[in-house]
């Protein structure tokens, strides 16, 4: 698939707003093709953002790889707002400013305040605002948040193995909807799709969303009780093209999606 030039989406009938493991990239190759090949033959109408916590360098190999090019990324849990432009992301200043300030260059504190903590260890990858971790739910311990957050920083665990410190006040839904307000993107017109504790600012923030089948239990159980989110059957991409069905936002294939939730 080709890399989809920069362009403006703010006219586009339907934004998808994705996460990426599980989410995008979850469910069968079957339907993870169908859904791909749907956004590529609907690049006029359907516009595409990433919301993910990975780094820019795994977005573009992942792309190269053939997977459909987004127009913007959300990236690194939120703090990151970038446009892709020549297979590469451009971080948009007018809106990593505040984000920037907020962290306050804060990645070696965090670091030395957390460096032997039980149950962590630390992401080599250098990102600029937030500290990630792999974490082992058996070994950590709790006292750990309550330092991040006297540090004035706040913090995500995810997938019982991921855990982030980030700047107060910035997740992915947050930035999400900064986005899409600054791309005069309406908000009834965005999809908001994901499955871990990762992605539930940016299904509580009142866009449109969706939890797909196979989401986090935690997750799940956050948002059950949120009108505007659907908590589709079918796995990961086929749950993708469930909701923009459900909700009518977009033509979609006409044959249904596999995958279904067991």
């Amino acid at each position: 698939m080709s890399e989809t030039p920069a362009r403006d989406i703010g006219s586009c009938k339907f934004v998808l707003a994705t996460d990426l493991d599980g989410t995008f990239l979850g469910g069968s190759e079957e339907d993870r093709q169908t859904l791909y090949n749907w956004i590529e033959a609907n690049r006029q109408t359907i516009g595409l953002i990433f919301v993910t916590g990975r780094d820019p360098k795994f977005i573009a190999e992942l792309c190269d790889s053939g997977v459909p090019w987004p127009e913007y990324v959300v990236g690194d849990v939120g703090t990151t707002i970038a446009q892709v432009k020549n297979k590469s992301l451009e971080p948009i200043p007018a809106l990593e400013s505040a984000i920037a300030e907020t962290w306050n260059n804060a990645g070696d504190r965090v670091r030395n305040a957390l460096d032997g903590a039980p149950g962590l260890t630390l992401q080599p990858t250098d990102f600029r605002y937030r500290v990630s971790y792999d974490m082992d739910p058996d070994m950590f311990d709790r006292s750990i948040i309550d330092k991040v957050e006297e540090m004035g920083f706040d913090w995500i665990a995810s997938a019982s193995k991921y855990f982030d410190v980030l700047p107060k006040g910035i997740s992915k839904g947050p930035s999400l909807k900064k986005l899409a307000s600054h791309l005069g993107v309406p908000p009834n017109a965005v999809l908001a799709a994901g499955d871990t504790l990762n992605d539930l600012s940016m299904l509580e923030c009142g866009l449109p969303a969706v939890a797909v089948g196979g989401s986090e239990d935690a997750l799940v159980e956050r948002v059950r009780p949120l009108s505007h989110v659907y908590i589709a059957e079918a796995i990961g991409a086929a749950g993708i093209l469930e909701a923009v069905r459900a909700l009518d936002l977009h033509e979609t294939p006409g044959a249904e999606a596999s995958g279904t939730k067991e």
